[in-house]
């Protein structure tokens, strides 16, 4: 848990650099926007101001694209470290966006990504999915997971040598996150995947909802928290299936339609929680789900920060996320190797053995080369 100063926690309104509330009014007030109350997206706005980037090399860095489906816009940014000598954590990354807005090419993604491969020193893999209402349920989760099929299934084909195919996780923050855990579930459910382990599961303020209203959706309601339950809405409506509630098993996966994965081999989570978001109820229902599962789950919370802080880099709050996945990411390694069969290894010689036994050797080939000589 990240603490905070005691005067701290009790603030009514997060504490912000005035950046960040320039930024979050902006994109609060283009979201509204963007959302057409019959259900659909303006698309041409959304696309105005949703600066793409294109893959780009830095001195530490190195990005490229990579296609799966044209048809449907299924394709990943691949980020590789340009350190290629020794083995690396492998991280898929989901993007937010509530399901509807966003692409794994958006200049804040991007970013997001870059960032996770030089602080975590992993490679990162950004998956691009279809949107709603254009594309509803299941066209995310279906996407998501061909995506870590063909990964799994082109493994040496696509990714550099020093991948580690032993450590591989799932991330995703908000709808991304809610995607990650779906894959999760269905890539425990089929074991269709061959090639890669999946050892965790990093949830970064996870979008998920239900017909009930929490406390923190009812209480949090300030327009600069950038997540608020008419938003929600609107994004859960252009989402699930038609006819369908938010108590559907996409959106309240602990709730009465939740899957059962107390059988599954279900990977180690960490679930991560800000204080100042409507979101966090639903957030920590997961969590102690997750722990009722009989799975290993743990809880880092910020309590000062809104909905997506992690992609200002600009706070405090960013760079200690990263600092706390990577204790994530290590605890998870160290369990694998520790659930490894030891392999016998031929006996090692002591540097201290090594010029005796050379002695030995050459007094050895002199008496055979004196006896050599005896007989000629």
């Amino acid at each position: 848990m990240f603490l905070q100063k005691p005067h701290q926690r009790k603030l009514t309104r997060p504490p912000l650099p005035w950046t960040v509330k320039l930024a979050l009014s902006i994109i609060s007030a283009v979201t509204d926007i963007a959302f057409r109350p019959n259900g659909t997206a303006n698309r041409r706005l959304i696309h105005f101001l949703d600066y793409q980037t294109s893959p780009a090399s830095t001195s530490s860095i190195s990005s490229s694209d990579i296609s799966i489906d044209a048809a449907r816009s299924l394709w990943v940014r691949l980020y590789t470290p340009s350190d290629n000598r020794q083995l690396l954590p492998v991280l898929v990354f989901f993007h937010g966006g509530g399901f509807s807005f966003l692409t794994a090419a958006s200049v804040c993604f991007d970013l997001v990504c870059r960032n996770f491969a030089s602080k975590l020193s992993a490679i990162v893999i950004s998956v691009n999915y279809r949107l709603a209402p254009e594309h509803r349920y299941p066209s995310q989760h279906q996407d998501g997971f061909d995506a870590v099929n063909f990964i799994d299934q082109n493994w040496t084909t696509v990714l550099p040598k020093n991948a580690d195919r032993t450590r591989c996780f799932l991330a995703g923050d908000s709808a991304g996150a809610n995607l990650a855990h779906h894959v999760a579930i269905r890539a425990c459910r089929t074991k269709a995947l061959g090639t890669v382990k999946i050892i965790g599961l990093i949830s970064i303020q996870p979008f998920f909802g239900g017909e009930e209203r929490t406390e923190s959706e009812i209480k949090l309601m300030d327009p600069l928290l950038l997540v608020s339950v008419p938003r929600t809405d609107w994004c859960w409506k252009a989402y699930l299936p038609e006819g369908s509630n938010r108590d559907h098993g996409a959106a309240n996966v602990s709730g009465p339609n939740a899957d059962d994965i107390s059988e599954l081999d279900f990977p180690a989570t960490m679930v991560v929680v800000g204080g100042f978001d409507p979101l966090k109820d639903w957030q920590r229902r997961y969590y102690e789900w997750l722990l009722r599962s009989g799975k290993e789950a743990s809880l880092t919370e910020y309590p000062n920060m809104i909905h997506a802080f992690y992609a200002f880099p600009q706070l405090l709050e960013a760079s200690h996320l990263h600092i706390q996945i990577n204790k994530f990411i290590a605890k998870c390694s160290s369990s694998t190797v520790a659930d490894l069969k030891p392999v016998s290894s031929p006996p090692r010689t002591s540097l201290i053995r090594l010029p005796i036994l050379c002695g030995i050797f050459s007094f050895i080939y002199f008496l055979l080369v004196l006896c050599i000589s005896s007989f000629n």
